[in-house]
């Protein structure tokens, strides 16, 4: 059974008038179609097929979460997505998606599985920046940004470097002791020792 066999609709031998379909989607399903920014998925997808004599009418409507990463402080961010698309379907001699709202498919094919086009509906939908609202983000990782930004030059280094220093700084402060020891330069550890040989002498 293939990855995505149950959103396979059987078109010609639906009945005249309205059917309808349901589909879940998952973390499984994302990462079926190699999709790394989704790490997980919470959808419900309805889909109703009026067939008629010469088109088959199609709504897609999809709603729930999608679990992303933020990217101002790397953790997880559930995105709510609610969205619709339609699209008109007729048989004819060749496959064609020319047009956003039609598409044709070759008369010998008995299903049309829908399994791509639900996935690029979920995508469309997905915000451009993925960020948590004001004040939600990591407190650990933003006052580190806010360190690098301010430390850092404009342009001096690539968001991918001054990612990688913040998750470097991370690992250190979670792996580094409970009480750090100081450590002390040479030159003082000699003055404090010629000091405490002068005030021995004195006494």
């Amino acid at each position: 059974m293939g990855k995505f066999t149950a959103y396979k609709i059987p078109l010609k031998s639906l009945p005249a008038g309205v059917s309808e379909f349901d589909f879940k989607l998952d973390k499984a399903f994302f990462q079926n179609m190699e999709n790394a920014d989704i790490h997980d998925a919470d959808l419900d997808v309805h889909l109703t097929v009026e067939t008629k004599p010469d088109v088959y009418h199609m709504a897609f409507t999809i709603s729930g979460t999608i679990t992303l990463i933020c990217d101002r402080c790397l953790d997880q961010l559930v995105t709510p997505i609610e969205t619709e698309y339609k699209l008109n379907v007729k048989f004819g001699e060749d496959y064609d998606d020319s047009t956003d709202d039609l598409l044709v498919i070759p008369q010998a094919d008995n299903y049309l599985n829908v399994a791509y086009m639900i996935y690029d509906t979920v995508a469309l939908a997905i915000p451009m920046r993925h960020v948590h609202p004001a004040g939600k983000c990591n407190r650990q990782m933003s006052a580190l940004l806010r360190h690098h930004r301010a430390q850092t030059p404009a342009d001096a280094e690539s968001d991918d470097s001054i990612e990688q220093q913040l998750i470097d700084e991370i690992d250190t402060i979670d792996t580094a002791p409970d009480t750090p020891t100081a450590t002390i330069d040479p030159r003082w550890e000699g003055l404090s020792k010629l000091a405490a040989d002068k005030s021995d002498d004195e006494q």
